[in-house]
């Protein structure tokens, strides 16, 4: 049984700052701005038979099982279960990843899946976990936040500042060249909010005089680098910016209503080395791309998660892949990065992606922290042959 993507949409990214542009807003009601945006389209979206959500921030006004709160607040079917789950950065694309197995199992005709953060409420490492400060663990498997971890990824990797203010650059050029355009055709707007906050008039001099941003990371978790000399690269325009947003898809079993947009080919998660973090991703859609039985030549437009800008330097160094299909529309260095969100808006601004170019097949690709990813490859219906 195949699992086709009926529609696929998402917020507008705010500022994570209590006066960005979706503070006001709580977590379920952008999720519910986006089931309602999703019925407009497709009645379907309406009466889901589950909804699964992704968030890494599980406390405050994330807590409580927001899929729960979410599918009572936006009035969805009392049977459909609702779950949360937490797989970092790439929870969005896992969520949806488990509703096409949902799907494609039998176990539903229809799911909504996707992600909500609103680092505007809860901010990164909200949770306060024990695991992030546990020095009884292993070495290598103690955590390491990212910011330190993509330094440390550069000075492995051998990536320099010039490459990763070049990355930078074409992000920032691309989101801003894209606005108004059909690439952004499946962003629906929640309030006074009418794009997306975090893009800035960037230019290659203004990269060049930005200062390493994290040099403070490395004395602070000293313990678990055993000593090791991290040298500070990552400059805020390397980080994506911390965002709240919303994304979410409508999985079905067959065509129906106007017809889906895309059809899932394969869907693949990867755990990576803990002490390569950031890096999984990759691993993830060689994966999900050999399952589909496809290679990245073959992929029109790609979506991969701009991490760090060390992730995208590495990624297109790496692999034979034209860099003009790859973030199309610009990617989290500009537009921000809402952590459990990410992998739902990817997939949408896929599909728009796919759409603007008439293209055939697609691939997501995310990563998290502490070898963590995600990847899915999907085909566009009504594509040219």
């Amino acid at each position: 049984m195949a699992a086709y993507i009926q529609d696929a949409v998402r917020t507008m990214r705010g500022k994570a700052r209590p006066d960005g542009g979706l503070a006001s807003f709580r977590p379920h009601d952008l999720v519910k701005g986006l089931v309602d945006g999703l019925g407009a389209r497709n009645p379907t979206a309406r009466t889901p038979e589950a909804l699964i959500l992704g968030s890494v921030g599980q406390v405050g006004a994330q807590g409580g099982n927001i899929a729960l709160i979410s599918k009572l607040h936006a009035g969805l079917p009392d049977a459909a279960p609702a779950w949360t789950l937490n797989n970092y950065c790439v929870s969005g694309l896992t969520a949806i990843g488990q509703a096409a197995n949902m799907v494609a199992a039998g176990q539903a005709s229809a799911a909504l899946a996707g992600g909500v953060e609103m680092m505007s409420r809860v901010p990164f490492m909200g949770d306060a976990a024990d695991f992030y400060r546990d020095l009884t663990f292993p070495v290598r498997t103690r955590y390491i936040p990212v910011a330190l971890a993509a330094d440390r990824l550069a000075a492995a990797e051998g990536i320099g500042r010039a490459e990763m203010d070049a990355a930078a650059l074409v992000s920032q050029t691309r989101a801003a060249a894209a606005e108004g355009t059909v690439l952004g055709a499946s962003r629906l707007s929640l309030g006074a909010l009418r794009r997306d906050e975090c893009p800035r008039p960037t230019t290659a001099e203004s990269l060049s005089a930005l200062a390493p941003a994290f040099a403070g990371l490395a004395s602070e978790y000293a313990q678990a680098l055993e000593g090791q000399a991290i040298e500070a690269r990552m400059t805020v325009a390397h980080a994506p910016p911390m965002c709240d947003g919303c994304g979410l898809a409508l999985i079905t079993a067959s065509p129906g209503g106007a017809g889906p947009r895309a059809r899932i080919l394969s869907y693949a998660e990867a755990g990576g080395d803990p002490e390569a973090s950031l890096t999984a991703g990759i691993a993830a859609a060689d994966r999900a791309l050999l399952r589909a039985g496809l290679g990245l030549g073959d992929m029109d437009r790609i979506e991969f998660m701009e991490a760090f800008a060390v992730t995208m330097v590495k990624f297109l160094r790496e692999r034979s892949v034209d860099p003009e299909r790859v973030n199309v529309g610009g990617g989290h260095l500009a537009k921000g990065h809402p952590m459990g969100a990410t992998g739902a808006i990817l997939l949408s601004s896929l599909l728009d992606a796919l759409d603007a170019g008439d293209g055939q097949f697609g691939l997501v690709a995310a990563t998290g922290a502490h070898g963590v990813g995600a990847a899915v490859v999907v085909e566009r219906l009504g594509a040219a042959a």
